[in-house]
């Protein structure tokens, strides 16, 4: 696309979420600026815009979009209007979440979507797990009780899985792609053979992690604002969230907190207990296991597709499959007679 091909997209939108916003909540000499796409989002667009009304008031937007032309693919998503509707549902029960503010329309000439509140704060990994914050953790750990405590009557349809369903897609998904990988093996056979028994289902977020939470560093040393990116929502073990909270790539280099790179176990689940949840720690450890490999598989898919001609950037990731096969190891062998559930003496 041309830069004045891009000029005319970027006024295009801005005029059309105008006149949605206007119909939605008519304000005198209201007008939208500032449109720009946020390099966030891997598989959906965020754009971050301004409307500006005759008061001189600012409101602060998000237009989250599907790609034009995009498909979903099988990537386990519901949709776009599924995820505005669980955020609506979150947001209801007390999670923090920004406010979805419309639901696209095919009228609307904007694509498949939602706008929703720009929330303030920080979401980048890195700079949060660059500080213990164990209030944090705890805010984490109610929160993730929160979204499991939603009634099921009147979601969207989600998918629903158990256990052991989910390790045999992660062996196929493997498989797949016609890798050796003596490791991953391993992490299926042990995860086959310590499956839990089926969960009662609840609402689980799917990616639940650092870098998908709105943080605001300055108050109390980390405050969550808002849960972001609930595409991957699910029926499903709500132990599934704290595992994956806990797997070691979303501590980003902070091994020693096992929560995000920034709080530690207990801290998790004393804020997840204190919300009314139950916590089963071995499960949580079962489901951090399957993470840690899910995450492995991704990397191998990503670089596979790299190899073949989609960009560096995916060539980079692929390595990071073997990042995963050291987790793993440390996880279900772990060394010098180490207890398989970790304790927060251990992490620390």
């Amino acid at each position: 696309m041309s830069a004045a091909q891009r000029v005319d997209q970027v006024g295009a939108m801005q005029s059309a979420l105008a006149d949605l916003l206007q119909r939605l909540d008519p304000q005198p000499s209201s007008r939208v600026q500032g449109l720009q796409r946020l390099s966030g989002g891997a598989s959906q667009e965020l754009w971050a815009f301004e409307r500006v009304t005759g008061t001189d008031a600012v409101q602060r937007l998000i237009l989250r979009r599907a790609p034009p032309s995009a498909r979903l693919s099988g990537s386990g998503g519901s949709g776009l209007a599924a995820e505005a509707a669980l955020i609506g549902k979150a947001g209801a029960a007390g999670v923090p979440v920004p406010e979805v503010i419309a639901l696209l329309q095919p009228e609307h000439g904007l694509g498949e979507g939602f706008i929703m509140q720009r929330l303030a704060g920080e979401t980048l990994g890195r700079r949060i797990a660059s500080a213990y914050r164990p209030a944090l953790a705890f805010q984490c750990g109610q929160a993730l009780a929160g979204i499991h405590g939603l009634a099921l009557a009147g979601l969207p349809g989600l998918r629903s899985t158990q256990p052991a369903s989910e390790v045999e897609h992660l062996r196929n998904w493997h498989a797949g792609h016609g890798r050796a990988r003596p490791v991953f093996q391993l992490a299926l056979r042990w995860l086959q053979d310590r499956a839990p028994a089926d969960a009662s289902l609840a609402l689980v977020h799917g990616d639940f992690r650092n870098g998908n939470l709105m943080i605001d560093l300055e108050e109390g040393g980390g405050c969550l604002r808002g849960v972001l990116d609930w595409e991957l929502a699910y029926l499903g073990d709500p132990m599934a969230d704290l595992g994956w909270l806990c797997a070691n790539p979303w501590r980003y280099g902070q091994s020693q907190r096992p929560v995000g790179g920034f709080g530690l176990r207990d801290e998790l689940f004393a804020g997840y207990r204190a919300a009314g949840g139950q916590v089963d720690a071995e499960r949580v450890l079962w489901w951090q296991v399957l993470g840690t490999l899910r995450w492995g598989v991704m990397c191998e898919g990503m670089g596979l597709a790299g190899l073949g001609g989609a960009g560096m950037e995916k060539t980079a990731i692929g390595r990071r499959a073997s990042e995963t096969e050291i987790d793993l190891l440390e996880l279900i062998a772990p060394r010098l007679g180490a207890s398989q559930v970790p304790r927060d003496a251990q992490d620390r």
